[in-house]
């Protein structure tokens, strides 16, 4: 077996990041299906793609939430939090081979923090840079951990509203973030409290305005 893995939502404020791992016999599994980078996809094109790839492939997920996010950070690194979720979906899996998106500049870096953290040695780990875009498998991976946080964060709106994607970027979550702030003078249990956004907005919260963060 090879197997592909990504994550989606590393980068996020909001929600949790998910870390998926897909395993098949060949990357020929998917050359009738148009599996590729998850971003590039429409909702309704990943929901599809996501129940083809579930019959035909073996899948291990990874849900990290916020709170696991800032408890890991004050130990290590994010690209070494990630790293240890790569390897916790790849040792579920056990495949010969393993191609994953590389999280850090070094993708050969990468690759060792990955095999470091493997439950059981052996696993070639083979780490690019747009290896979601590369290798179908690590696109079909992308896809699921993609379509799975959205199912998270779409959970988390039935809790508090409308939280948009989770980013920073996002203008909706920057609003939420903001509005949920100033009304209970903390951030909410979904967000990630080490994350510079969220200790910018407590800092300057008494003077702030929503203009400043938008």
């Amino acid at each position: 077996m090879i197997c592909g893995v990504d994550e989606a939502g590393k980068g996020s404020v909001l929600g949790p990041m998910v870390v998926a791992a897909v395993g098949a016999s060949s990357d020929d599994l998917f050359s009738d299906l148009e599996v590729k980078d998850s971003k590039l996809l429409s909702f309704g094109k990943r929901d599809h793609l996501f129940g083809l790839i579930q019959e035909r492939c073996s899948i291990a997920t990874v849900i990290i939430p916020a709170e696991e996010i800032d408890a890991c950070r004050k130990e290590v690194s994010m690209n070494m939090c990630v790293a240890r979720a790569h390897a916790a979906v790849i040792s579920r899996l056990q495949p010969a081979i393993a191609y994953v998106d590389a999280c850090d500049v070094n993708p050969e870096r990468y690759a060792r923090m990955v095999e470091e953290n493997l439950k059981k040695k052996g696993c070639e780990i083979v780490s690019e840079h747009h290896a979601d875009r590369t290798y179908k498998i690590v696109s079909a991976a992308s896809i699921v951990a993609k379509v799975v946080r959205d199912r998270e964060v779409r959970q988390l709106s039935q809790t508090y509203g409308d939280i948009g994607s989770g980013y920073p970027s996002d203008p909706v979550t920057i609003a939420f973030l903001f509005s949920y702030i100033r009304e209970h003078h903390q951030p909410p249990a979904c967000a990630r409290k080490s994350w510079k956004t969220v200790s910018t907005m407590l800092s300057k919260m008494p003077q702030s305005s929503l203009s400043e963060f938008v």
